[in-house]
């Protein structure tokens, strides 16, 4: 089935904009899955450590790195978007739709990520693309790359971690049924991108 676009979301970049195994991979089903749909790189970053810098002193986007690795293995460039707003998964739902989803009218969509990520990126994709925006619906689908790689205390650290964030974002869910509503705590109460962070787990970036 070809899609209109294929959402990446990030997963981490390093220093020279070295993105990390469990990232490539995820670039990499892209590219075979692609069939002339968008790529879209997601994520500036990470709240949990300062930005790699360039030779420039600039900050490497993580996007901007995963949108390199793509153009550099024959994607066609016009074809890559790039999200850089988002420093969650949250982030990454709410910024593609509204940069990228809306404008552009896509009526569906692939997100590919890591198999130990699926769950909780499921889970906010179908939430916030499914709550009434401007625009037409955008139906998505799901694919997971494996695991392979991972150092096994470090993995199971990570579904640790997954586990808990998944169960704040069902409440979340319960409790945020509209795209103003939404907006609303995004910005106003998460401890990313609101300017006077609440107190409390909803501000916590490690949940989400």
């Amino acid at each position: 089935m070809p899609y209109d676009a294929i959402l990446i979301p990030g997963g981490g970049v390093r220093a020279g904009g070295e993105l990390p195994p469990w990232v490539t991979r995820r670039l990499d089903r892209a590219l075979e899955r692609a069939d002339g749909a968008w790529l879209i790189a997601l994520s500036a970053g990470t709240p949990h450590r300062p930005p790699p810098l360039d030779p420039s002193g600039f900050p490497i986007l993580e996007a901007r790195a995963a949108a390199d690795y793509l153009a550099a293995r024959v994607a066609d460039p016009h074809r890559i978007l790039i999200e850089a707003a988002s420093y969650d998964t949250i982030g990454n739902a709410y910024f593609s739709r509204v940069f990228h989803a809306i404008p552009r009218g896509f009526r569906s969509a692939l997100v590919i990520t890591s198999e130990f990520h699926l769950p909780r990126t499921e889970s906010i994709f179908r939430w916030i693309y499914g709550l009434e925006a401007p625009g037409a619906p955008c139906a998505l689908d799901f694919e997971s790359v494996p695991d392979d790689g991972f150092d096994p205390a470090m993995l199971r650290a990570r579904a640790a971690k997954e586990r808990a964030a998944l169960a704040a974002v069902e409440d979340l869910r319960g409790r945020i049924r509209t795209f103003p509503d939404l907006h609303r705590w995004l910005f106003t109460a998460h401890g990313v991108y609101s300017a006077a962070p609440s107190p409390g787990p909803a501000a916590d970036p490690h949940m989400y």
